[in-house]
């Protein structure tokens, strides 16, 4: 049986699905790397998980700040992050491991998208959300990167940036509005 690629997971009947996982992340735990994919199912509020293409059964709640109670293949971990100056440690039990996250998709989409480009261009929500607040207001000029929105998803806060140097036109949701996945936040040329 052929691995499955991203977006795609073996059934148990051996039939390939194709999934649209939302949140996409490069994991480094000491140095090697590993592909995150992750799906909220909002029916049952279950994360659908995928790990360098392989489905995981996983369950987690954030007991505390920086402390991640989670159950991988019915087995309990308790996982504690603590940051240090020059990195990030995971502490599994009593073994630390130097952590690094990172978003594929944005760091891909950020060179993608870098300022050459005219015309205006759209803030995007990348994960579903409550806008919290925005940064800036309509009429305001921003650099590229700039904050604009702040989104909580999680229970954590996301700063949405501007793509482009420019200007705000629009702001196109209220503060504490709900979002999904791809719903314009606002409009900078």
């Amino acid at each position: 049986m052929p691995l499955p690629c991203a977006g795609q997971v073996w059934d148990g009947r051996g039939a390939l699905l194709q999934w649209n996982f939302e949140m996409i992340y490069n994991v480094a735990i000491d140095g090697t790397v590993f592909r995150l994919d992750l799906d909220l199912d909002r029916e049952t509020g279950s994360w659908r998980c995928l790990l360098d293409g392989r489905e995981v059964q996983i369950d987690a709640v954030l007991a505390q700040p920086d402390v991640l109670s989670i159950v991988i293949a019915g087995r309990a971990y308790q996982i504690r992050r603590e940051r240090l100056a020059s990195d990030v440690r995971i502490w599994v039990g009593d073994q630390s491991y130097a952590a690094e996250v990172s978003d594929s998709r944005s760091l891909r989409s950020r060179k993608a998208r870098a300022d050459s480009g005219k015309g205006p261009r759209p803030l995007v929500a990348p994960m579903p959300g409550k806008v919290v607040r925005f940064l800036v207001g309509v009429n305001s000029p921003v650099e590229a990167g700039q904050g604009v929105v702040v989104v909580e998803a999680m229970k954590m806060q996301n700063e949405i940036k501007s793509p482009k140097k420019g200007t705000v036109l629009k702001l196109a949701v209220a503060e504490g509005a709900a979002v999904n996945a791809g719903d314009v936040l606002a409009i900078v040329e």
